[in-house]
């Protein structure tokens, strides 16, 4: 599993120009699921997004997580992200997990974080989505499990 994870001040999800997701303050979470992912890799990193420290303390410096500055999560799903581009010009996907797999974990992962206490949006799974976002920093992380 790998998390494109930024850290944003404000982000929305669109699918056919109706806005299905929206958060300010918090992360926007690009989720990618392969075919050895399971719902525990799910939980795991959805504990691990909410401990993260990436948030600016009153000096500034990234020490608070998620949770202590009542931050919430635009999660997306993201196939690309286990897109191979080594051969040729164009990727293949075969290390992606297929739909039904990837949909299961992927919603695991969306209810691990609201268990853990998150307020979550999400896109559409398998549709095509426009994301806008303003990224905080830039702060940009690429989990994986």
């Amino acid at each position: 599993m790998k998390i494109l994870l930024q850290r944003v001040s404000n982000a929305s999800v669109t699918v056919k120009e109706e806005v299905v997701g929206k958060i300010e303050q918090g992360f926007v979470a690009l989720v990618g699921v392969t075919h050895e992912d399971t719902l525990a890799t799910a939980e795991k990193l959805a504990d691990k997004v909410v401990g993260l420290r990436v948030f600016g303390d009153e000096e500034g410096k990234m020490n608070l997580s998620i949770k202590e500055v009542e931050g919430r999560v635009l999660s997306v799903s993201q196939f690309t992200l286990y897109g191979n581009t080594d051969k040729g010009r164009r990727p293949h996907f075969s290390a992606a997990a297929k739909p039904e797999q990837a949909k299961e974990v992927y919603d695991n992962f969306n209810a691990a974080l609201t268990r853990l206490g998150v307020h979550i949006e999400t896109g559409r799974f398998g549709e095509h989505m426009d994301i806008q976002l303003t990224n905080d920093g830039p702060v940009t992380f690429l989990l994986e499990k």
